[in-house]
């Protein structure tokens, strides 16, 4: 099977992502999402990626305008569904969240169509079941800034069907990815299993007070020669991502990651500082102190 129809369900920052550049790269997307507010906000991340496109990629004016016109936007998951090869899950870090758009998807989607999660922690197998087709699940999972940090892992569970697996291996390659097959399940794949902990130790430091924000970043970049810093990082990620997996581990009994995840609801998600996207997050943008000429030497 040729995958032609994709939908991506969850139209947030990376949610909008996978959708502008599986359509770039010539697919026709469709767009779900749980009303008309999440819709237009979608739209306009779909405008500002438009403009990225163009300024990372030299993309022309008429190459993101035909990504554009290969999307349709949808609040009714039957109608966005109805054509769908592959659908692409990308809702919230939230279980209860994800079981019951799965179970929900089950109904509406054709038998033909094969099922991806974009889960940054969770494990296909958590869902299999409430897919209704479990040998047709599987994880994708992309790195925020698709365009330009454009790795895709894939990841099945014990019971994909070998053939699916390979055939979502064949369209990530087919929309610009580097293709990252994992051959057993892992929480947090490659990346995460590695990321995760890192950005979580950065926040721990801060609600500890032992350092402030520019504090860490600058110790990170300059003693490795990275150009951000973790917080630098988390702010392009979301800070409701942030606040998403230490509320889970801390709704699990961690002490830690209770205190982490209200010190991350008052002090950020309340005041509307969610990242780069809002403008507001541990840093100002559009031009935030770590890129100012000096950060690393003061």
């Amino acid at each position: 099977m040729n995958f032609e129809h994709i939908t991506v369900a969850g139209s947030g920052v990376l949610g909008s992502q996978i959708a502008f550049q599986t359509a770039f790269k010539g697919f026709q997307v469709a767009v779900y999402d749980i009303n008309e507010e999440a819709i237009d906000r979608a739209k306009n991340r779909m405008m500002n990626l438009k403009v990225r496109y163009q300024e990372d990629l030299k993309a022309t004016e008429e190459e993101v305008n035909l990504a554009y016109n290969r999307m349709s936007f949808h609040t009714d998951l039957a109608e966005a569904v109805k054509d769908a090869d592959l659908v692409i899950e990308a809702v919230p870090e939230i279980v209860d969240v994800k079981m019951k758009f799965y179970e929900q998807l089950s109904q509406v989607a054709p038998d033909k169509t094969i099922f991806a999660t974009n889960s940054s922690t969770m494990l296909p197998s958590q869902f299999a079941e409430a897919t209704g087709r479990p040998h047709k699940f599987l994880a994708l999972h992309f790195a925020n800034e698709i365009w330009l940090n454009n790795t895709a892992e894939i990841m099945k569970h014990p019971n994909t069907e070998k053939s699916v697996f390979e055939l979502v291996i064949d369209f990530a390659k087919a929309i610009g990815m580097v293709a990252l097959p994992l051959q057993r399940e892992q929480p947090g794949y490659i990346l995460n299993s590695l990321l995760v902990p890192f950005l979580e130790a950065a926040q721990m430091l801060l609600v500890k007070k032992i350092a402030d924000v520019e504090t860490i970043d600058k110790t990170w970049m300059i003693a490795t020669g990275a150009p951000k810093g973790p917080f630098a990082i988390l702010d392009i990620v979301g800070i409701n991502t942030a606040y998403n997996i230490a509320n889970a581990k801390g709704e699990a009994g961690n002490e830690e990651f209770k205190k982490l995840a209200n010190y991350l609801k008052s002090e950020y998600i309340e005041k509307g500082k969610l990242g780069a996207e809002t403008k507001q997050g541990f840093y100002s943008y559009p031009d935030p102190s770590y890129l100012q000429p000096g950060f690393l030497e003061s």
